[in-house]
């Protein structure tokens, strides 16, 4: 029996994890963030980014703040 494990878009992970797009592109920028690509878009495992967020600090998510 095939698992349906749920793949996400940039668009679809940003409104999931309620941040901008800009902040998943920032982390997958510094390569904090697990996700692949096909072809030219990245795709997101719901189940990786879940076990991703489990593991990360307070404040992975917020944007960074330039003083």
């Amino acid at each position: 029996m095939p698992s349906s494990t749920k793949v996400l878009t940039v668009n679809e992970l940003a409104e999931y994890l309620r941040v901008h797009r800009s902040t998943i592109y920032r982390l997958l920028k510094k390569g904090q963030l697990p996700g692949f690509k096909i072809g030219s878009d990245w795709r997101f495992n719901v189940e990786v980014i879940d076990e991703w967020r489990l593991r990360q600090g307070p404040g992975v998510l917020e944007e960074e703040v330039v003083e």
